[in-house]
């Protein structure tokens, strides 16, 4: 997984154009079984990846908080939620809820969320690949393969089996 880990980013951006392209072509003209393709494809590779062993997406990118998220980790925490906001949140330029720092503060050692039964909706869900209308979030996908090797399996496979 590490030496994957390394290669992500050059294997992501030497697929970006052409990840870009296809991104494009499906948006325009998605197949109509899209969604249980992409549903089949995330279980697959989930069965294969082992999301403890990376954490990459921990390590490198925080998610976004809404404000239900703010309120269910901080009584959690038995915070009230500004403190909470205070404590561990940034607002950043698009106006969202951020983490204050890298990585996730709620990643533990062993790379176990310390908050994963109240983590955030973005987390729960992420790397989005088993998304309904899926062909509506390509930028985010196209972000998250390089950084999720899973995302990257998945939209490999993808195009193999739509081009």
């Amino acid at each position: 997984m590490e030496d994957f880990l390394k290669q992500l980013p050059k294997l992501a951006k030497d697929k970006n154009k052409e990840n870009k392209k296809f991104f494009k072509q499906l948006k325009n003209k998605p197949p109509k079984k899209l969604d249980v393709l992409m549903q089949e494809l995330h279980e697959d590779e989930f069965k294969r990846t082992d999301c403890l062993s990376c954490a990459n997406c921990c390590k490198t990118t925080g998610p976004l908080f809404t404000d239900k998220d703010v309120t269910r980790i901080a009584k959690f925490f038995k915070m009230k939620p500004q403190h909470f906001i205070a404590t561990y949140l940034r607002i950043d330029e698009d106006n969202d809820y951020v983490l204050q720092t890298l990585p996730c503060t709620f990643l533990g050692q062993d790379n176990m969320c310390l908050i994963y039964d109240v983590r955030p909706k973005a987390c729960a869900e992420f790397p989005h690949t088993d998304r309904r209308k899926f062909q509506q979030i390509s930028h985010l996908t196209i972000k998250n393969v390089e950084i999720c090797p899973a995302a990257y399996n998945i939209v490999e496979e993808m195009k193999k089996r739509l081009q």
